[in-house]
């Protein structure tokens, strides 16, 4: 964590600044060292690469106040499986007109910071010929890339899972930065009714390390996602039993791989009961169990939390939300929802084009809703009945 003490006070970064940096192919990136008096010798910590200022203004420009992340990164899979919810065929065009819609909402940027894509949606241009990176830059929107490769079985542990994706990660990152993503996501999950293992927990923790330090040294801000899945019948003693370790060992192995804390964001769980316990918490309990936790386990360095909503209804996820922003917090305590923004807003569409203006209307409230969470002055007043439906499956995957 030496690093984190090298970093003067940066400014937001602009939007002119990262539309310029498009224009960049790839940086000769330069390594210091910092070397820290012993005793007995002389440890020498590899310093921050010379996108160490361009991470901490694209951290802070994301993680700005009233504003959060659309989570719009699902698999190609599982974007059919939401367009087979409303009978539409899973086609590139059809995927390719939902995400129109989604980018395209005016007035968006006032409360979406960031939008994470899948690969796909990365190098894709909208229905009207228009590069979806553009549209989203000119929105003042930051893009994002999904860049791990989904989970697969984990051998030796009690049916859990690990995630893929480290593989070529270097070169994949630095065409990603090239092609004008700004931050990167990686989802890892830990199963509370399957253990978690020991093994399992190490292996998510040291995955998300060293996606994190090869993210940050082709420039790209890694969104550290550990994700306690809701499955379970626990009740939220267990829930934060279970994430204080997972984050305890998810920040041990950040800063063994020597990454820049100022240049993350965090996007936890929050600390709730399982789905299938019969024990319910407030909003208020919520907020009480979650930033106890943040307290306890996150550096204040950490320039954002920007939580999963994980299957909870739109309405709960925004309600917990406010709930922990109704005080000062030594982070910028936000969003990165995906379901949980766009569920009514997909119902609304139908995959019918004169719906495409009702349904941004919906996504623009539901945004605003959250936005108005992060500042800890949502009401809850006048929300629809499909925004009250609870979104779990369990097993989910995507």
């Amino acid at each position: 964590m030496a690093s984190t003490s090298l970093l003067k006070a940066s400014p937001v970064l602009d939007k002119s600044e990262w539309v310029k940096g498009q224009r960049v192919l790839f940086r000769q990136p330069s390594s210091a060292s910092l070397v820290l008096p012993n005793r007995a010798t002389s440890l020498t910590v590899r310093a921050a690469s010379s996108y160490a200022d361009e991470l901490v203004k694209t951290a802070k420009t994301i993680a700005s106040p009233g504003r959060g992340i659309l989570a719009m990164d699902e698999s190609n899979a599982t974007c059919g499986k939401r367009l087979d919810s409303i009978g539409l065929e899973n086609t590139e065009a059809n995927r390719q007109a939902y995400r129109t819609l989604l980018v395209s909402a005016p007035g968006l940027g006032q409360y979406i910071s960031g939008a994470i894509l899948f690969e796909e949606t990365l190098y894709q241009s909208t229905t009207e010929g228009k590069k979806i990176v553009d549209v989203l830059i000119e929105q003042n929107i930051v893009p994002g890339i999904k860049v791990d490769k989904g989970l697969v079985p984990l051998v030796g542990s009690n049916n859990e899972s690990w995630c893929q994706g480290l593989d070529g990660l270097s070169s994949r990152t630095a065409a990603y930065y090239q092609q004008g993503a700004r931050f990167a996501k990686w989802r890892t999950v830990v199963s509370i009714p399957n253990g978690p293992s020991a093994l399992a927990v190490k292996e998510a923790a040291w995955g998300l390390a060293r996606y994190a330090a090869i993210s940050q040294d082709s420039g790209l801000v890694p969104i550290v996602e550990p994700e306690i899945l809701l499955d379970g019948e626990h009740d939220i003693d267990r829930t934060y039993e279970v994430a204080e370790k997972v984050w305890a060992e998810v920040f041990f192995y950040l800063a063994q791989n020597n990454v820049m804390f100022e240049g993350i964001l965090l996007k936890p769980s929050m600390v709730t009961p399982g789905a299938e316990s019969k024990d319910r918490a407030t909003p208020e309990q919520v907020a009480a169990y979650t930033l106890k936790l943040l307290h306890n386990r996150i550096p204040p360095a950490v320039p954002g939390i920007m939580f999963l909503s994980g299957g909870q209804s739109e309405l709960e996820a925004t309600l917990n939300l406010n709930a922990m922003n109704q005080a000062p917090n030594p982070w910028h305590v936000s969003f990165s929802y995906a379901r949980a923004l766009q569920n009514t807003c997909l119902k609304t569409w139908g995959g019918r084009a004169e719906n495409v203006n009702a349904a941004q209307t919906v996504l623009l409230a539901r945004a605003k809703a959250n936005s108005l969470a992060q500042l800890g002055k949502y009401t809850g007043e006048g929300e629809s009945a499909d925004a009250k439906e609870g979104m779990f499956v369990k097993g989910y995957t995507y």
